[in-house]
């Protein structure tokens, strides 16, 4: 396996898990084990951020192009439009 599919699975494998605790957080009535999967989500998210960085030097990701302003006006558009039933 290369160094560029590992990168790219431990960023899938990350953000799972970060999907999870955003799933879970909310569901948690007890206040110490919400607070120990904010910790955990955290971590991740640094982890994640480093990561990316690495990717992105390395060239292994490549963001999508900015949107354009047009683009911008357009989804603002769709969002804020009354819904129709």
């Amino acid at each position: 396996m290369d160094e560029r599919t590992m990168v790219s699975d431990a960023l899938v494998g990350i953000n799972g898990e970060l999907k999870m605790f955003g799933d879970m957080i909310p569901q948690t009535e007890n206040k110490e084990l919400r607070q120990c999967l904010k910790q955990l989500r955290n971590e991740a998210e640094m982890s994640q951020e480093k990561l990316y960085h690495v990717a992105r030097e390395k060239s292994y990701y490549v963001p999508a192009a900015k949107a354009t302003q047009q683009e911008i006006e357009h989804v603002k558009s769709i969002l804020t439009q009354p819904t129709q039933r």
